[in-house]
């Protein structure tokens, strides 16, 4: 990593436990980071933090999602497994043989997801495609001891620790806790914007990009710059045109998701900030899945709205892995598109 990247948050924000909704404990590590830094701070009751700095008429919304994907207890059955309903995408391939914590009022459970020994299955059983409604929570505690200190509607997220290897970070909810790093770091180095920028951690993106939705009609913002993870398939088994982008290449430029296609001149002048900075870039296509671009560009009138992509291998896993070039890369584009935005660029198409 470069000498100014402070990886001990980049840990601590990826480390810390936040499914849709209850973003409480990253909410409180963002709000530690950003209140030094900005004019002045407040969240809503979506859960969305926001943090403003300047004073300029021109009003300039940055967002980056907290939350990550995760379990709630649906059912706790009579000895005393867990049955779970899904908070965001999970592909239930991988989730056999993991570890998890539940969190409960009265503190964090250690418990695991089994997975049968194959000695024991049948031919159909093999072959039998893995649903997330199949998975069951094991805490090694007779059900009397499970039902006294587990309820419906805890939280389960997946356990697994922040590493580097080689030059990737590595680690869970890097979908979207790199993304709010990248604008936290931004907000340390951007001086005197001409513009308002708001910095805006938001909520419950992972299912249905619904605290953005709700931000775009309070702030009613003239521009959007939304910050996520993007798909990253440069590994084998991809054809070139399947993946959408690759690790190292540069800050992505969404040009379309799922959920938007951005605006072309917001888009353009990405690329032109990019290549007057000398700036690693590459263009992004992602042909499904939303992101928070597409919750802020309609919800409050026809907004113009961009979005700068953090390149991610393994999306959704708990090895979800980025190169640290690449973040580099979206801190510095954003802090240069944000430094030259002055509120005379005509987005109107």
């Amino acid at each position: 990593m470069t000498d100014d990247f402070d990886d001990d948050l980049l840990v601590a924000l990826t480390e810390a436990r936040g499914v849709p909704g209850y973003e409480d404990r990253v909410r409180a590590l963002v709000r530690e980071e950003l209140e030094p830094r900005v004019d002045r701070i407040r969240s809503d009751a979506m859960g969305n933090l926001v943090g403003s700095v300047g004073s300029g008429e021109y009003d300039v919304v940055v967002a980056a999602h907290m939350d990550e994907i995760g379990f709630m207890v649906r059912h706790v059955d009579d000895d005393g497994f867990l049955e779970l309903d899904a908070l965001g995408g999970w592909d239930p391939r991988i989730l056999r043989a993991q570890r998890v914590t539940v969190h409960t009022d009265d503190g964090d459970v250690p418990g695991l997801i089994g997975s049968a020994p194959p000695h024991t299955l049948s031919e159909e059983e093999r072959e039998k495609q893995p649903d997330v409604d199949d998975v069951h929570v094991d805490l090694g505690l007779d059900a009397e001891a499970v039902s006294e200190r587990v309820s419906v509607g805890d939280l389960v997220t997946v356990d697994q620790t922040t590493e580097r290897v080689g030059e990737f970070v590595t680690g869970k909810a890097l979908d979207n806790r790199v993304s709010v790093f990248a604008m936290l770091e931004a907000a340390k180095r951007l001086e005197n914007p001409d513009v308002t920028v708001h910095f805006a951690a938001t909520t419950q993106e992972e299912v249905g990009l619904r605290g953005a939705e709700a931000l775009g009609v309070d702030l009613d913002p003239d521009l959007v710059v939304a910050l996520d993870t993007t798909v990253a398939n440069d590994v084998p088994g991809f054809e070139p045109g399947e993946q959408v982008t690759r690790l190292g290449e540069g800050a992505g430029i969404k040009l379309k998701d799922g959920s938007v296609i951005t605006n072309h001149k917001v888009h353009r002048r990405l690329r032109a900030v990019a290549e007057d900075g000398d700036i690693d870039h590459q263009f992004e296509v992602l042909p499904a899945g939303g992101t928070d671009t597409g919750g802020l560009q309609r919800t409050s009138g026809a907004t113009p709205a961009g979005a700068i992509s953090v390149p991610t291998r393994y999306l959704h896993t708990p090895t979800e892995s980025v190169h640290v070039d690449d973040v580099d890369a979206v801190v510095d584009l954003l802090v240069a598109f944000l430094d030259s935005e002055d509120g005379s660029h005509d987005y109107t198409l």
